[in-house]
Parts: structure tokens; sequence; C-alpha cells
């Protein structure tokens, strides 16, 4: 499969242990040798690229000074003065979001529409360019995580690299009475099934997608206790373009269906798309020196070292590793939600693909290199830009146009980005201070106005402060402060 950005299946050395490559496939194409990351953007992107190895320049900035302090009005004030935000898009975002007709088209037995907080994350750079990146989370600290670890990354910021949008589309074959001469006589056949996926996705072949390969497996199932099985799986490769994909893939592996029950005299069974995407992955790294990782109470190099070893932690042991892949989603789900994607795919394959060496591993990696920290993210990333909920829910389209990417290759860029930059927040909170202190400020701010729904700022504001300070963030000491600062009991 050809993966780099301009069409072009890149040359070179395999890839480092800390890079991830995809595994090797029958693709009728040329097999892609991987090579490491900075090699791969500088080869389809040397313009971002060489801007992300300076220091980044851009038209627009995502530092804000003092955001977190305006109101909300404010806030999209304050975008709209940055460039990143449109009047249209700033109305849309101010109004009613999804309306309970829209709603009542996109699902059954419709009773409402539930509403979640969305917030910017700032000081955002991947590949050279600022972004302000939305985020769709009811979990406190997650947005202003991801802005700490950027501004930390500046001005450099993160790298990352997309692989083309192809997907997989799997077809099942049954009862197939030759199965070494079906496989033989299926892969003879590419061109003739790759003319039937363009012939049922004609619009897909003008926009530079269309099928690019497959391969085809002869499958065992054997369970204890129950009859062996033998079977033919076709996978076909599809590059959908902009398009996240599933509704191309389906209709592509049914209109081919017939032709593979000619050519095998078996029975096509599913014909579904895969939503472990391993022929779409994303890639990312950022490089944080020590002086930048340092607290009053530990040298940068001691926050490191510490962040390194929570790493190995994971990847030695699957329960801390799957700890650890939440805190990536933590990040990566949020935008996802944002845009109008499918959270739950991107669930599914980042997960799998956490497992497939057949141990179950960190989605990120951190090590000590020289005199810095150095992370990388390498995961599935299968999502659109057109379609769906995005040209439905106003709200989702504002955010996307927010983002101002103009590709599903920068989207999966950014949102990769994103799930490295609150991996390494979580880290770094378990490396130093421990991370119920990092939650606590947020969590005490929501304690405190469910309890005190009617009191003034000012009054609120002392109350939090007491309890912050008290460390024990309870409903029960919400009471205890109040009466400090009031002299008046709830």
């Amino acid at each position: 499969v050809e993966n780099a950005r301009d069409g072009q299946a890149l040359e070179g050395d395999l890839p480092p242990a800390d890079i991830f490559p995809l595994p090797a496939v029958f693709t009728h194409q040329k097999p892609v040798a991987y090579a490491p990351l900075p090699q791969r953007l500088a080869a389809s992107q040397p313009r971002a690229f060489a801007m992300s190895m300076s220091t980044a320049s851009s038209s627009m900035n995502s530092r804000i000074s003092g955001f977190h302090k305006l109101g909300v009005n404010e806030r999209l004030d304050a975008l709209k003065t940055a460039g990143f935000l449109s009047v249209e898009n700033s109305l849309a975002l101010q109004g009613e979001g999804l309306s309970m007709e829209t709603a009542g088209n996109m699902i059954e037995n419709v009773v409402a529409t539930f509403g979640m907080p969305m917030g910017v994350s700032l000081n955002m750079i991947v590949n050279g360019k600022d972004v302000v990146v939305p985020m769709v989370v009811e979990e406190p600290s997650v947005v202003a995580a991801v802005s700490n670890v950027a501004r930390m990354a500046r001005p450099t910021g993160f790298v990352a690299c997309a692989d083309d949008p192809v997907m997989i589309g799997q077809i099942h074959i049954r009862n197939v009475p030759d199965l070494a001469g079906s496989k033989a006589a299926l892969e003879g056949s590419y061109e003739k099934l790759k003319a039937l996926a363009h012939e049922i996705q004609p619009n897909l072949v003008k926009r530079g997608g269309g099928m690019r390969g497959m391969e085809v497996k002869e499958l065992l199932y054997e369970e204890e206790g129950e009859v062996e099985e033998r079977s033919l799986l076709l996978n076909f490769f599809l590059d959908c373009r902009e398009a996240m994909g599933a509704n191309m893939i389906n209709t592509t592996a049914e209109y081919m269906a017939p032709e593979i029950e000619r050519i095998t005299g078996g029975k096509v069974g599913l014909k579904i798309l895969s939503n472990l995407a391993d022929r779409r992955l994303v890639r990312g790294e950022v490089n944080i020196p020590f002086e930048r990782l340092g607290t009053e109470e530990m040298e940068g190099r001691e926050v490191a070292e510490g962040i390194a070893a929570a790493y190995r932690f994971a990847y030695a042991d699957p329960h801390r590793a799957c700890t650890h892949n939440k805190g990536v989603m933590n990040g990566i789900d949020p935008v996802v939600v944002a845009t109008g994607n499918d959270w739950r795919a991107i669930e599914a394959g980042a997960h799998a693909y956490a497992a497939s060496s057949g141990r179950y591993l960190p989605l990120t990696k951190w090590k000590v290199v020289g005199e810095a920290l150095v992370g990388s993210i390498a995961l599935p990333m299968q999502v659109g830009t057109v379609g769906g909920t995005i040209k439905v829910h106003p709200t989702a389209a504002a955010a996307l146009s927010l983002l101002s990417v103009s590709s599903t290759a920068q989207l999966a860029e950014v949102i990769a980005c994103v799930g490295l930059a609150q991996n390494l927040a979580a880290l770094k909170a378990l490396a130093t201070e421990g991370i119920q202190r990092g939650h606590m400020s947020m969590h005490a701010r929501s304690v405190v106005a469910r309890m005190l729904p009617h009191e003034s700022d000012e009054v609120r504001e002392k109350v939090l402060k007491k309890l912050i300070a008290s460390r024990d963030v309870r409903e029960s000491k919400v009471g205890d402060m109040y009466r400090e600062v009031t002299g008046k009991t709830l």
C-alpha cells in the first residue's frame, strides 16, 4: 500500500524499535519499508516539516494569554480575533446545537438530546502549524492538561505523519470446495475485482481514491470441543480519501460478492469493514528538553526518568498498559467526538492494535534521549472530514472548521498529537505530584458550584480556595468552609 502523502511509496531502512511498522501483507504492489518518522515527514511534507523542526511560524497563534479567565462569549471573541473562528461558526457554537428534528432523523426512538461540555485546548503546534483543538469531554483537567503540555512543547511543537486513508474490507467465503485453488484464483483475479470496486465507486476514483490492493487467507476455526471449520478470507484495501469509509467499504464488498462466489464456488458470508484499520496509521513525536519538565520539588531529568520508567511499567504489565492507554484515549476521544467522528471505531481499533503483537502494549513510548524526553505514538486513525454526523450536526461542523484542517490526514495527525500530549500530562502528574492533585482544582470547583448554586461568585471563590487548600474535597467540607466564610450554615 502506498502510504506517503503524495502517493509515492517511501523507501528507507526498517524502522527502529521505537517506531511502529505495519505488518507485511500481499498487496499486488511493492511492499513499503517504513523509514523513521522524521524521514517520512521530510519526504511527504517538506515545507511543514522544516518549520516544525525549527521555530514554528504561522499567521495564527494558538497561544492566547488569559483565555481561561474569560467568559464564554469573550472566549469566542478571542478565537475570532485570533483568526481561528468565523462569525458563522461562532453563531453555530452559541446555538442550540443538534435540533430535535435532526436528532430524530439520526437514530430511532429519540426523546431528547444530551449536552456535553466542549472546551478548546490552546498552544498546540502540529507540523509547524498552530491549531486550536475542540474537545468534548466531561472529565476535569483533560483540556487544561493538553494545553499545558502543548505550551511545554513550544516553539517546535509536535511532528506527525498519517498514512493514506486506506481502509480494509473483509469478505468471508465459506463452503469452498478447493481452498488452495480458490485462493490462487482470487489472487489472479485482482484486476477484475479492482474494476468492480471502481465501477461501484466512480466518484471516489475521480477524487484519487480506489482499490490499493488485497490479500487472500485460508482461515481455520478450531475451538476446543467444536468441529473445525476451514474457509477463505479476502481482505481488500480501499483508499477512501476524505471519508471515514465504512459505507464505501460495505457497499464495495457487497458489489464484489457475486463475482467472488463465481470464482470460488463457495458461499459469501459476512461482507464488512474492519475497524482494525492498520493500513491507516498515524504516528506522532514530541521532544521535551529537561528544563521544561522540572517542578519546584524535582529536577527535569528526574521527572523525565520517572516518565520513562512509567512507560516501561506499562510495557511490562498489561493491567498498567490498559490504564496507560486509557490516558491516551482521554485526549483522542474528545476530539473525535467534537468533530462528529466515530469514537467507538477509534477505540476498538486502538486497543486491537495495542494487542496486535500477541501482548497488550502501550500505544505510546517515552525514552530519555540525550538531554530530553522523547515521546512517540502510533495507532489506527479512521476519521473523516465529510459525510455522516459532520454533515448534519452544526456543532461538529463548526468544531471541524475551528481546527482548520484540510484533509483527513491532518485531522488524524492533530488527534494523535493530542493523545500523546494527554498521556504525557498524566504520566508527569503520576511521576511527580500524583494524579489526584491535578484533578483536585476542577473537581473542587464542580462541587462548590453544585453546593452553592445561588451564592455570589465572590463567596464561591473564597470557599473554593479554602477547599483546595484543605485537600479534602467533599460536600460536607464545603459546608464547613461556607460557614467559615459567611458565618452561615448550609
